[in-house]
């Protein structure tokens, strides 16, 4: 998937500046994409030469002017056009599992060494996704079942998939760890 297509994906949520965008994708989808802010900006930028994405520019006093991004309906048939396609296969590259895969080399201190940092890592992964699904659930309306709301409950699901493996990666890395002995 491109940075492309989650843009236009966020877009078609709300208008954004790009700024707004990177707050939305650390909010939203940051367990399993991931942008700088100037990635943002060039995508952004390469939407609207495409059309697929329109810019309003927003007049505001004593501040620069905000320039808010709009989906157009090129950009919601290319983002609908995605959807649709066939899953690719995916080739996943973890740099973890490439250090863990040699780590043995160094011996067992290096390789606690690694599972801590890591531990680390995943444990604030998985109080930030917590307290994301927090804020989502105090935000919900109780009409929020309805059929209608389907992409709002479909985004919690990616949500609880993020917290699902963020448990189990936890579990993993303390059986690893008794491994060692």
């Amino acid at each position: 998937m491109s940075l492309k297509i989650a843009l236009l994906g966020i877009l078609d949520l709300a208008p954004m500046t790009g700024y707004d965008l990177k707050k939305s994708i650390e909010a939203s989808v940051a367990h399993f994409w991931s942008a700088d802010q100037s990635q943002i900006y060039r995508t952004l930028a390469a939407l609207v030469a495409d059309g697929l994405a329109d810019v309003e520019v927003i007049p505001q006093e004593g501040r620069p002017d905000r320039r808010e991004h709009h989906i157009t309906s090129a950009g919601r048939a290319a983002l609908g056009d995605w959807l649709r396609a066939p899953l690719e296969p995916e080739t996943s590259h973890d740099a973890f599992l490439m250090r863990m895969f040699f780590v043995g080399t160094l011996g067992v201190p290096a390789t606690r060494a690694l599972l801590r940092a890591r531990r680390g890592q995943a444990t604030a992964m998985l109080a930030a996704l917590r307290s994301v699904a927090e804020q989502e659930q105090a935000h919900r309306e109780p009409d929020d079942r309805a059929p209608d709301d389907l992409g709002r409950r479909l985004r919690f699901a990616t949500l609880r998939n993020g917290i699902l493996h963020a448990e189990a990666e936890l579990a993993w890395l303390v059986e690893t760890k008794e491994a060692l002995g």
